[in-house]
């Protein structure tokens, strides 16, 4: 068999500890023969280490009774002073006592728990005649197993009422005649005989002496009577108190108030884990043990001699020591009372006694069917059984008491069972709760032992474990992060919430067809009433099949798979949370109104926010809370000492619940809001966070203290408020959307808001949660959002808690304040551009300038504050920006509303910007930190400073500067603009450098050249700036000819460096100078070709478009490309004179000239004459597409290898 590995299994003993006792470490012995396996482990004990027993003499007499008789004895345990009431009658719910000090084990290590007598009852079943009564409980795996003296129940149901329908059924179906069976005089003899054996048999100071005065045997007989019947009332079971259930709530009893009812307690002198064969057991054992003889320990048997030991004794006997760990038997034979002799038995041969030989394999076989049977049938966790045999009967059945209960007509059908199962339910799931912290395959088993535990319960007398079992069920559902997949076991669906599938749904099937073959299966026939059968949830037709091997088989070593319906949707989970917070919440609410007449607070009363935390070990995090039933936590530090808004008492457990229950649906909306606003339904998450944050409210309101935990979390709270009111902001578009969503609200939500608004306003957060209409509002509430979660974070209590989110919330600050600066950046650009007569700044630009300079100040010492160099760099460039909106705003006018001379202030302000352009960049150092703003930095600085030259060479301030500083200013401002363009890195801004470049080459160009014409005297300057203006002018034809779009400037430079090269001639005197002065005009004049072919491609495409839409009228009309016909026409008016007037200076030179032409020469001049004249003869008023044609044949005529290069011009 496999069990040998389950030989080593043990339970904690967790709660068991604080009973006195002391435990025996595994004091495991492996028992009986090679065919059964047996082990049992003491996991606690009452008694003292076994002291050898007294020999007593022959011919003592047990009638008398010892000195130490009744007296409470450790050796005896509870053996002792029970022994004349009812030791062999256990209490009804001594398993629960068991199953709650031993917790650990319930629901699945163990089988099976019960008293020792209870398992020894039903494995005597086939052998015995007697009536059997057992209340069977499923937890989990584990059967609980109790007796039900049905007679002593109907002798109390007569006073309580409780069980008055179970008496008619009894009554009804099995036992018509009824009635209760005195127990005879010799019944009680024997009792008192072995208990004044047991007292002799004790050593040691408590030894025994016959009392001297003799008591004739009738006075004794009475006084054992009397003395029995005391006992008995005594220890009448009372259920009292279940453990931490508050006072104020009396349990329903089941039997009269006994004086010193003891309640749900553990009263066994051991408590053993017992492995027979496959079976794990948990047995409380009252059986005294001594010393003595070859072993440790020994049981002590009275047999009176005259009556020979029969099978049932021996299988008593044998199990006895066998959950005992007792190796050897000695019994002690009288007769009449008179001890005659001693004999030891090994508890191996017990089965092989004369008379009373048994199969210990056909033991172990009634015990793996009676198990089989109990854990096929009795499936539905929470519900009570009753396996019931009829004294002299055969046939078992059972019964599921719960259902009989509903279907009773009475009011009064309490099932008593039902207070102590529904509180070992929630035991176990709180202790699964504490494991499944780790492992989260618990909690489909969690929820199934919740769900039951609060299906027995009525609210009205239970709140408290309600109201804690939907908080745990609540917390069942992980929040914070996504569920892991742990091997699909704990994400399996289906499932039915109170029972258990113990297999899975084939083995199920098979079952079903099991029951359907009802000739095979007694179990399941019909019995010989049908009346009875229809009750029974099942029968077994006659004992003698509990012996047949495997008769009924069962699927209980598989662990029950209980499905967890957990759900990948973060909403839906959440969902489920909010629905178990509502329960927990009018749990306790149901609560507050019965419990207090206290009146309620007044509503117009405001209450205070508390933000700081006034104790750091207040009792309110959450770990705390799980188990709030079984371990109290600690009480609040809080100076609040009067009731809260609904009357609640500080410290009371629905105070504590409560906190519990606020905090989940804060957090549960929190999670809500969030996963909205990942789905951009901004509208949605702002209502969420409200519901959110009026659950924080009420928590505060309620709360003493707020632990830092509490606070960190709120923190986040107001975090995710600033985003979802800046996203608001930002998407002022759809706010129709937004307020729909907004103003939706569920049942549920409006359920727990009414549960809030017992104990506070809600009103606190309400600016920050109001869906407000103004994006400007709406950013300053992101911001004061911002700002208190940041205080929050600062604040004495969370200074040492929070790097990570202090880190967020600052950048989260950087970023509103970004976006406010810009938002009033932009609102003064608006200002500028709305006015429609310049004049000087207004007061409320410098309004709008000031707001937005001291938000980017604040962003950018909060980017600063966590080292977020790019963010720093971003924020330094919209200042940049903003300073040159200034420099735009002061810009002079002149009366006639022309521009004026560029002013200080403008070049100030431009300044301003280029130094925190510069700062930029120096906060980024690199461009591999962060290419795409430092390409934008880049662009941002090059642009300002051509703005800056630009405006001082079109708006010289003259009246101020010599045009030689001014010259020197453009120049220098141009060449730092050209070093900041970037002309290498391939980006969607190369184009733009390349034109920039060229631009500034061309006005560099323009300003050399203007000087070069103005400058009179000094040659060497003269000649500097004509070398200038030449190096500029090719690098602008350069730039220009590889831009491809831009054929106008192109054709600028071109002419303007003909106008150049043309000035350079007239100050030639030579005519060899002139000529080679005209050959180079001539040269840059037919690169012009290429310009034009650009502008001819231009006009085409122009043309082509205007004929389509003739065709189509919809599409819409005039020219696509960006072709300006009217610098075109300009441009060409510049052109042809320019042209003629070189083609003519050209042909006068060479035909005036004195050295003879050579042929290339004459060819030349052919050439000249040709253009010229076709030039001149040119019309004037054809289009413009067929000019620029013939311009372009006259240009290739003058470019001798025209094929080749126009290829080439092209390329380049």
């Amino acid at each position: 068999q496999e069990n040998d590995k389950e030989h080593t299994k043990k339970c904690s003993t967790a709660g068991a500890v604080n009973r006195p006792g002391n435990f025996w470490h595994d004091s495991a012995i492996c028992s009986g023969t090679s065919e059964i396996k047996s082990r049992a482990v003491v996991k606690y004990s009452a008694a003292p280490p076994p002291t050898s027993y007294a020999l007593l003499q022959e011919k003592t007499d047990l009638k008398l009774p010892p000195a130490n008789w009744l007296r409470e004895n450790p050796q005896l345990g509870s053996a002792g002073t029970t022994i004349l009431g009812s030791s062999s009658k256990s209490k009804p719910f001594s398993s629960f006592g068991m199953a709650y000090d031993f917790i650990d084990c319930i629901g699945d290590d163990v089988d099976v728990v019960s008293d020792s007598e209870n398992i020894k009852k039903l494995l005597k079943i086939p052998y015995s005649k007697s009536h059997v009564s057992m209340a069977v409980h499923r937890v989990g795996r584990t059967l609980l197993l109790d007796e039900l003296d049905i007679q002593e129940l109907f002798m109390r149901s007569s006073q309580t009422g409780d069980w008055t329908w179970l008496k008619d059924f009894y009554q009804r179906l099995i036992d018509q005649k009824w009635q209760r069976k005195k127990k005879s005089k010799e019944h009680w003899y024997q009792k008192a005989i072995l208990s004044k054996f047991l007292y002799y048999s004790i050593n040691g100071e408590g030894a025994a002496e016959p009392v001297s005065d003799n008591l004739n045997e009738g006075e004794e007989e009475n006084r054992a009577e009397e003395f029995s019947s005391s006992v008995s009332m005594d220890s009448m079971f009372a259920l009292g108190q279940v453990a931490s259930v508050p006072k104020e709530q009396n349990l329903p009893t089941l039997f009269n108030e006994g004086e010193n009812s003891q309640g749900l307690r553990n009263d066994f002198v051991r408590n053993i884990m017992w492995t027979f064969e496959d079976i794990h057991m948990l047995v409380g054992s009252n059986m005294p043990i001594f010393g003595g003889g070859r072993y440790p320990a020994v049981s002590l048997r009275l047999r009176d001699n005259n009556k020979p030991i029969n099978i049932l004794t021996g299988i008593d006997y044998w199990l006895d020591n066998l959950m005992c760990n007792v190796p050897e038997l000695v019994m002690c034979f009288h007769v009449n009372g008179i001890v005659q002799k001693y004999e030891m038995i090994k508890t191996e041969d017990i089965p092989h006694l004369e008379n009373s030989t048994f199969s210990t394999r056909v033991v172990k076989d009634i015990a793996q069917n009676i198990l089989s049977f109990l854990k096929s049938n009795c499936t539905k966790e929470g519900h009570t059984y009753w396996l019931f045999k009829a004294s002299g009967s055969d046939i078992v059945k059972l019964y599921d008491l719960t259902t009989l209960c509903e279907e009773a007509e009475e009011e009064k059908c309490q099932n008593p069972f039902t207070l102590p199962v529904a509180v070992l339910l929630y035991r176990v799931a709180s202790n699964l709760m504490l494991k499944a912290r780790q492992n989260r395959k618990h909690y489909g088993t969690i929820r199934t032992l919740l769900l039951n535990c609060v299906k027995l319960l009525d609210q009205e007398r239970h709140p408290q474990i309600i109201a804690s079992a939907h908080y745990m069920l609540s917390e069942l559902f992980q929040l914070d992060e996504p569920p892991e997949e742990d091997g699909g076991e704990s994400l399996r669906a289906g499932g039915s919430e109170d029972s258990y599938s113990d297999e899975d749904r084939e083995e199920e099937e098979e079952e079903e067809d099991l029951m359907e073959d009802s000739d095979d299966s007694g179990s399941y026939s019909n019995c010989s009433s049908p009346q009875d059968d229809s009750k029974a949830v099942a029968v077994i037709r006659s004992v003698g099949e509990l012996s047949v091997p495997e008769k009924y088989k069962s699927t209980y070593q598989i662990r029950p798979s209980c499905a967890f319906p957990v759900s990948q949707d973060k909403e839906e989970r959440c969902r489920h949370v909010l629905s178990y917070v509502l329960k927990g919440l009018k749990a306790v609410d149901g609560s507050i109104k019965k419990e207090s007449d206290l009146p309620a607070a007044d509503p117009n009363t405001p209450i205070p926010l508390k933000y700081e935390d006034r104790s750091a070990n207040g009792a309110c995090a959450a770990e705390k809370g799980i188990s709030l039933l079984l371990e109290r936590a600690g009480p609040l530090q809080a100076d609040q000492k009067h009731p809260t808004r609904s009357g609640m008492i500080p410290g009371s457990w629905q105070h504590r619940m409560k906190l519990q229950l606020f905090l989940k649906a804060s957090k549960a909306y929190y999670v809500l809001s969030d996963a909205a606003t990942n789905l951009l339904k901004y509208g949605r998450a702002l209502r969420y966070i409200k519901l959110s944050l009026q659950c924080y409210d009420a928590y505060c309101s309620v709360s003493g203290t707020l632990h830092p935990q509490v606070l960190q979390f709120h923190s986040q709270c107001l975090s995710l408020c600033g985003d979802i009111q800046l996203m608001l902001a930002q998407n002022a578009n759809n706010r129709a959307a937004y307020l729909e969503e907004y103003s939706y609200q569920t049942k549920e939500d409006q359920e727990i808001l009414h549960s809030l608004h017992r104990e506070s306003s809600c009103q606190a957060f309400n600016m920050a949660t109001d869906l407000a209409m103004d994006p400007e509002y709406q950013l300053f509430v992101s911001s004061k959002c911002y700002e208190a979660a940041y205080e929050l974070l600062v604040s004495e209590a969370l200074k040492d808690h929070t790097s990570d989110q202090l880190a967020q919330v600052l950048k989260r600050l950087g970023n509103i304040r970004n976006e406010m600066g810009v938002f009033y950046m932009n609102q003064a650009a608006a200002m500028q551009t709305e006015k429609e007569v310049k004049r000087s700044v207004s007061v409320a630009e410098q309004e709008m300038w000031k707001k937005s300079f001291a938000f980017f100040e604040k962003g950018m010492n909060d980017f600063e504050a966590i080292g977020d160099s790019t963010n720093t760099a971003l924020l330094l460039c919209n200042t940049g920006r903003l300073m040159r909106i200034c420099a735009q705003a002061h810009c002079a006018m002149s009366a006639d509303q022309s521009r004026g001379e560029f002013s200080p202030e403008e070049a100030l302000y431009y300044n301003k910007a280029i130094d925190y352009y510069l700062r930029a960049m120096k906060s980024l150092e690199s461009r591999e930190n962060h290419p795409a703003v430092w390409d934008s930095v880049n662009w941002e600085l090059s642009t300002t400073y051509f703005t800056l030259a630009t405006l001082l060479q079109d708006y010289a301030p003259l009246s101020r500067k010599a045009q030689e500083q001014i010259g020197r200013e453009v120049t220098e401002a141009m060449m730092k603009s050209l070093k900041y363009c970037d002309l290498q890195t391939e980006s969607a801004r190369q184009p733009l450098y390349q034109y920039r470049a060229a631009t500034i080459h061309h006005r560099l160009a323009s300003m050399y050249h203007s000087c070069f014409r103005n400058q009179v005297g000094d040659e060497h300057l003269r000649k500097q700036h004509r070398s200038l203006a030449e190096l500029h002018y090719g690098k602008a034809v350069c730039l220009f000819l590889s831009l491809k779009d831009a054929p106008c400037e192109l054709l600028r430079t071109l002419l303007e460096r003909v106008a150049f090269a043309e000035f350079t001639m007239a100050g030639q005197s030579s005519n060899a100078a002139k000529l080679k002065s005209l050959t180079g005009a001539i040269e840059i004049m037919t690169e012009t070709r290429y310009a034009f072919q650009l502008i001819h491609k231009e006009l085409l495409e122009d043309e082509s478009d205007a004929a389509e839409s003739a065709e189509s009228p919809d599409v819409a009309s005039g020219p696509t490309s960006g072709l300006n016909l009217q610098e075109v026409m300009k441009l060409i008016g510049v052109f042809e004179p320019s042209f003629s007037f070189l083609l003519l200076q050209l042909i006068k030179l060479m035909t005036t000239m004195k050295r003879k032409p050579s042929n290339k020469d004459e060819e030349l001049l052919k050439t000249y004459k040709n253009v010229y004249s076709k030039l001149l003869r040119a019309e004037k008023n054809v289009p413009l597409l067929s000019r620029v044609k013939v311009y372009i044949e006259l240009l290739q005529q003058l470019t001798p290898e025209a094929e080749s290069d126009d290829t080439g011009t092209q390329k380049s």
